[in-house]
């Protein structure tokens, strides 16, 4: 198995990432959330785009999990041959690209993307949503998966934690290591998740998002479910 992915096992990877139009979009600033987070002890980092990967990689002594996300609904993360290549060029160690089964926007395949990433000596992550995503991700050349999109396409049903069933499921479907990430909301979901077949596991918004853990807060003091 790739150092890379020995460097991540059991461990916590943390998503260092603003919305748009959102005040901490903002490269210097998650650069600065990206190294606060591995003073705590994260053993790598999700970010996206060209901007903030190419800010970060210099300062990183951590695997970076490299993505550019391009639209708002489809397949948006990393979409196209040319930007998988672009991120692997920031010096990402692992390329996170949309590994569902829907078409892309360029209309190349998902085993093109993995084709010119391995070719620039980096790995690929396959975002999955489903089992039969992974199998074909992993068939297709990802080295690993994740339950990234879980609940964000017609697939599976949005549970409010993560998706351990999924983590389960896909442990079982495929030989490459299994990343468990999406709704991961305290240290226990973490814990489970790994306690459930996961390789590591990917915590962002409950670490990286302050707008969010607010609202999650506010509506807990005003009596209300966030």
């Amino acid at each position: 198995m790739s150092g890379v992915l020995t460097r991540l096992a059991g461990g916590l990877v943390v998503s260092c990432q603003a919305y748009p139009g959102e005040p901490m979009r903002h490269t210097e600033t998650m650069t600065r959330v990206a190294r606060a987070v591995v003073a705590g002890g994260a053993v790598g980092v999700r970010a996206q785009g060209l901007a903030d990967l190419h800010a970060m990689r210099p300062l990183l002594r951590v695997p970076i999990i490299g993505l550019w996300k391009d639209g708002a609904t489809g397949v948006y993360i990393t979409p196209s041959v040319a930007h998988a290549v672009a991120v692997a060029r920031t010096g990402a160690d692992i390329v996170a690209i949309d590994g569902t089964l829907r078409p892309r926007p360029d209309g190349s395949r998902f085993a093109d993307a993995c084709a010119a990433v391995h070719a620039e000596g980096a790995l690929v992550m396959a975002d999955c949503a489903s089992v039969a995503d992974a199998v074909a991700a992993a068939a297709a050349g990802a080295d690993v998966v994740g339950t990234t999109l879980a609940g964000y396409t017609p697939d599976r049903r949005r549970t409010p934690g993560p998706d351990l069933e999924l983590v389960t499921a896909l442990v079982e479907a495929v030989d490459v290591p299994v990343i468990a990430e999406g709704r991961i909301h305290t240290p226990a979901d973490a814990v489970a998740a790994l306690a459930a077949g996961a390789y590591a596991v990917v915590v962002g918004t409950a670490i990286t998002h302050p707008t969010s853990i607010t609202s999650w807060f506010a509506a807990a003091v005003r009596g209300k479910e966030a």
